[in-house]
Order: structure tokens, then sequence, then C-alpha cells
């Protein structure tokens, strides 16, 4: 729905059982009708949808797609972000560190990618600006040695830059601007304010101007286009995780001159010490631990963040600490869990920021957790999504 004439908000149907196709028009059938009702009922309603590399590839089949666009127009409903970051199964089943599979050096992802935006190119209103999130290239730990991940690093911009190309020839045939949006998150490549800034630096740039050589045009030029259509998601919840303040990083990024082409806006679960509190901290955090997703855990130690690689390491230790921060995904409509609680002012901190720099104007509310939240916390998920896309509304209003 749009708010104030700027702000582009939705949510992520990452939420939602989507395995295939049919699974995943059923879920949207099952629960967007409600949604719209509730939160949009008299004015259009965007979506941002997420599609497996197999639904994607039936969509494509028969008339599919042209009649999901004509389901969604008969609901005043249209898509103008997609999750392109899980490729696979995203529920039901062990995802961990597999979401980031196939990964940015491999040929699948790129012709995932490239047929998401064909049908996002579809089913985007016109004159709409679309955007794709996607992995941060790749997986930290499955590279041993520092040459290993150069390479994949450099493999893996190469191919993104195929994308790059790809809509810089949609703009110019069809005047539909679409761009791919890089999310960083704990153990990818791309962690953090820095890591974006070096990757820009050492690779997207110099690779970038090479491959837009054959067009003649200067190198500033070239730079122009590359941060046009190559944008990073803001994902709240991770760079919290990052213990970045959001005014500083979106700062130094519209500094360098990248741009945000999505903000999702979630909430990481927050950990801090209370004397006399520790056996109850620990047994409520353990209500957390579960073996679908990778909860990483990060921590600052003398002004350096650490982090390990999923919540059952912490809960075995059970180290001293000040503040920890997991990546779980908790509702954004509340603050404290008990004795744990969110990192919510991180979502409040870059509403603010929007409203004084709007620097995005998609905004997707992202809580992929509900079926693995602690029973206490779930609610029907058409009404937890409610909840949330209507918090959001009176903060933004």
């Amino acid at each position: 729905m749009l708010i104030k004439d700027t702000f582009h908000l939705t949510y992520c149907t990452n939420i939602h059982a989507g395995g295939d196709w049919q699974q995943t028009l059923k879920s949207l059938k099952e629960n967007l009708p409600t949604i719209k009702t509730k939160v949009a009922p008299d004015s259009s309603f965007g979506l941002g949808l997420r599609l497996s590399n197999k639904a994607s590839l039936e969509l494509n089949q028969a008339d599919n797609l042209n009649r999901f666009k004509s389901y969604l127009a008969s609901l005043n409903c249209y898509v103008f972000t997609m999750n392109g970051f899980p490729y696979g199964n995203f529920h039901g089943e062990p995802v961990k560190d597999q979401v980031h599979v196939p990964d940015w050096t491999t040929d699948e992802r790129v012709t995932y990618t490239l047929r998401l935006f064909n049908q996002l190119h579809v089913l985007a209103p016109e004159g709409q600006d679309a955007g794709i999130s996607t992995s941060p290239i790749s997986y930290k730990h499955w590279y041993s040695s520092g040459k290993e991940r150069v390479d994949a690093f450099a493999k893996g911009t190469e191919n993104m830059l195929k994308v790059v190309l790809e809509l810089y020839n949609i703009e110019q045939t069809t005047g539909r601007y679409l761009h791919l949006d890089v999310e960083p998150e704990p153990d990818g490549f791309l962690e953090n304010t820095k890591d974006v800034l070096h990757w820009y630096k050492t690779y997207v740039i110099p690779q970038g101007i090479a491959a837009f050589s054959y067009l003649n045009i200067t190198e500033k030029k070239a730079i122009q286009l590359l941060k046009r259509y190559l944008t990073i998601c803001y994902d709240v919840c991770h760079f919290a995780l990052a213990f970045e303040e959001p005014e500083d990083t979106l700062r130094q990024l519209k500094t360098a001159g990248i741009q945000i082409g999505k903000i999702q806006i979630s909430a990481a679960l927050k950990v801090v010490h209370q004397a006399g509190k520790e056996n109850q901290i620990w047994e409520e955090l353990a209500k957390f631990n579960e073996p679908v997703y990778l909860h990483q855990v990060t921590e600052r130690v003398e002004g350096k963040v650490k982090t390990y690689n999923d919540l059952p390491i912490v809960l075995k230790e059970k180290k001293a600490f000040t503040e920890l921060r997991s990546h779980f995904h908790v509702p954004i409509f509340l603050e404290d869990y008990g004795v744990l609680q969110s990192t919510q002012d991180h979502i409040l901190k870059t509403l603010q920021v929007l409203k004084e720099h709007p620097v995005s104007g998609h905004l997707e509310v992202e809580t992929y957790t509900w079926d693995v939240l602690p029973k206490d916390l779930k609610l029907p998920i058409a009404d937890s999504i409610v909840r949330e896309l209507n918090w959001m509304k009176s903060r933004l209003e």
C-alpha cells in the first residue's frame, strides 16, 4: 500500500508455504484477501512475492502468469518487489546454510534471478520501479582459504553483472526500471557496511566498468549505471546483528552513492544480561532453538563483532555476556519477550531516518519464522501479518 505518496509498504510472502506454484497460489488465496481487506480496504495493495525456483518455473507454464496477474488485479493488488534469496523450499524442513544454495558463483542462480525479473516485469504496474532482493554472493564458511573466497567474490560479482546488463537492456527497450537488491546478512560474504563498501570498490566497480565497456561510455557513466541497477537490500534485523546504527549505515552508503533498493523491516532477538536471571534467560532463549533456520548469534567484544554461526553453540557454552543478538526474525510489534527483548528500536530509528531522508520507497515487513516461533507467541498468520502492517502504518503516518 502507498503511504504518504512515498512508501510502498508490504509484507514478504516467504512467511507462507510455497515449495511449488500450486502451494504458493493456495497460500496466497487463503491469506491475501483477508490481509488486503484489513489493511488497505479502499486502496491498492502491493505485494512482496517470494517464488522458489520450482514455483517460478511452473508460473511460466501455460497461461499461469497472466492468470495470476488477473487474480491480483481482481483484488486490487500488484507486485513491486520479490524475494529471490531462498531458491528451494523454505518451510517444513531444515534450511540452515542451504538458503544460499545455489550461490552467485553458479549459473543456476543467474538463470533463476533473470526469470524472476521477467516475471516481475509482467506483474509490476506500468511505470513502477521494482526490485528483487538476493543473497550476499555466498556463505563464508564454505570457503577455507582467502584465495577461494577472493575467487568466489570475483565470480559472484561477474554473474551479478550479467543480470545488471540485462536490467540495463530492459530499461533501454521498455522504459522499465528494475534493480537487484543485494542483502547482507551474518556469515554471508557481505555482512555489514564495511563489507559492502569494500565489495563495490574492489569488485563491482572495476569489473562493472569492464562489463559496460561495449557501450563506449565514460567510467563515471558506467559507475552511475552500476549503482543504479545493483543496489542494497537493507534488512534492519541483519544490520542490527552487526551492531550498526541505521543512521550511520544509511549515511555511509549514501555518501558512497550506493542506493537502497529495498528496506526489509525486521527485528532480531536481543538478550541483555540481567544479574540473578541468568538461568531464566537461558531457558527462555532455548525456546527459540529450532532446526529449520540458521540463527546466528552476534556479540560485540572490545569493539568488534563476534559471530557464532548458530544458536545451539551459544546455548551449549552459556558463557558470560553483556548483550547477545540472535538472527531470529521475531514479530516487529513486540519489544519484550519476558526476560528477552527485540531490536525493535532499530526499526524505529530506521523510520526516523526515512522520514527525514527517504532513501528507499520500498518497505517490506519480513517475519518468516511464524511456523517455528514458541507457541505462546503464535497467532493465526493472517492476523499476525495484519498486526505487523498496521503497526508499521501507524509509525509511518
